[in-house]
């Protein structure tokens, strides 16, 4: 499978998919089944399309798609064992390449050397990115929390 970005929804793809991810939910959160049913129809009737089978965990990331294209926002859809260069990784962190390559040598971001390239793996870029989020919240509690205690001082 390649890296394929998938364009923002039009207006009328938009409608479509919230109405479709409302209609997943529904069945996801009523369903305790290990499989679920689903029967396509076309609008022309042509086409003879057996009864799908499939795991929730499917449906679930199919309403995460389409929640996506009803926001009308771009996606990107790549496997996890995808390795990227530090060009890469640097514009999905929203970064420069020489801070990926920082962080890289910190050893905060985990990455292979393929002759003198690195690589990162996706996973591990995310991964990386999620342990930021988290200690960017906890920088921000502990300044609230001393912010709190200087105003209660004053």
């Amino acid at each position: 499978m390649t890296n394929q970005v998938l364009e923002p929804a039009n207006e009328a793809e938009a409608e479509m998919a919230a109405v479709a991810t409302a209609c997943l939910v529904k069945a996801l959160d009523h369903s305790k089944a290990k499989t679920i049913r689903m029967t396509m129809l076309f609008d022309d009737g042509q086409g003879d399309c057996p009864e799908l089978l499939l795991p929730p965990r499917a449906l679930r990331f199919f309403a995460d798609v389409l929640r996506q294209m009803a926001r009308r926002e771009p996606m990107l859809l790549m496997p996890q064992h995808t390795e990227l260069t530090t060009q890469e990784a640097a514009a999905m962190l929203n970064v420069s390449r020489p801070f990926v390559i920082k962080e890289i040598d910190a050893g905060r971001i985990k990455c292979r050397m393929v002759n003198r390239h690195r690589r990162i793996l996706f996973v591990d870029l995310v991964q990386y990115q999620a342990q930021q989020k988290k200690d960017s919240a906890a920088a921000l509690k502990e300044l609230s929390q001393v912010n709190r205690e200087i105003g209660q001082e004053l």
